[in-house]
């Protein structure tokens, strides 16, 4: 199911036609690395890695509307952040590229 997931968020962020391909490459690599880390992560905390692919999928998404709701993608964002909190410690890498994936996505500006 992760793997699914996490797939599903690339081909949607790959077939965006209105994100210049500058950002496209920039969100693909972040999320590369974040694959890496949840796929770490889901070996100990599959719950919370399976949250954090699902928070990554809704941020993308309302990120990526065509008919944006701002109140709606800030909403998906901070869920996003607040999935990792806890993980600050024991996974750094992973909170920051968390991170960098919810300021990537508020700044798409499509």
């Amino acid at each position: 199911m992760l793997r699914e997931r996490i797939a599903e968020i690339e081909r949607r962020i790959q077939d965006l036609e209105a994100l210049p391909q500058e950002k496209r490459d920039e969100l693909l690599g972040l999320l590369a690395s974040l694959k890496a880390e949840v796929y770490e992560l889901s070996k100990t905390h599959a719950e919370h890695a399976e949250s954090i692919t699902g928070f990554v999928r809704v941020s993308a998404h309302e990120a990526t509307r065509r008919q944006k709701d701002p109140r709606l993608t800030k909403l998906a964002i901070e869920g996003l952040a607040s999935t990792v909190k806890d993980f600050e410690r024991s996974h750094p890498r992973l909170v920051e590229y968390v991170n960098a994936i919810c300021s990537a996505l508020a700044n798409v500006g499509i």
